[in-house]
């Protein structure tokens, strides 16, 4: 076998068996507390949904979160 192919699959050895071993970084009982309004990154969505359509119709060719319309934002 020839030598880089060799270096090559014990390095995808090396890098595979490293994430056998993940561990959940939030426990169960932990998780009611990041659940909290106050985790939130968009606490108001009525707020947050006006922005996205503003942010839409000055880019005008945007769309990718899921609008519809073009650039003069009358729809």
């Amino acid at each position: 076998m020839d030598k880089k192919v060799f270096s090559l699959l014990v390095s995808i050895m090396l890098l595979q068996s490293g994430c056998s071993n993940v561990e959940p970084w939030v426990k169960p009982y932990e998780r009611a507390n990041l659940a909290d309004i106050a985790m939130q990154a968009d606490r108001n969505p009525v707020s947050k949904a006006y922005t996205n359509h503003v942010r839409e119709a000055r880019e005008g060719a945007r769309g990718a979160a899921g609008g519809a319309g073009g650039g003069c934002g009358c729809n």
